[in-house]
């Protein structure tokens, strides 16, 4: 069985020890202004690299805009 993490709606492979910063690199998000929730949880940016993904988890990534 595949273990996965779903991000954004799809289903990606996820390994043990997936940190955040690991997983926008899977997805190619490259983007400046992101938001980052596991599991209904924000991540702040600063903890991207060393906050690790539980298998199963619900990513949700969300790209921020400016405007006025």
């Amino acid at each position: 069985m595949n273990r996965t993490i779903t991000v954004n709606g799809n289903i990606i492979d996820w390994h043990e020890g997936m940190t955040v910063t690991e997983m926008l690199a899977v997805m190619k998000y490259t983007f400046k202004l992101l938001v980052v929730h596991v599991d209904d949880k924000i991540i702040k940016k600063d903890d991207w690299p060393v906050t690790v993904i539980p298998e199963g988890a619900e990513v949700k990534v969300i790209h921020l805009m400016s405007g006025g």
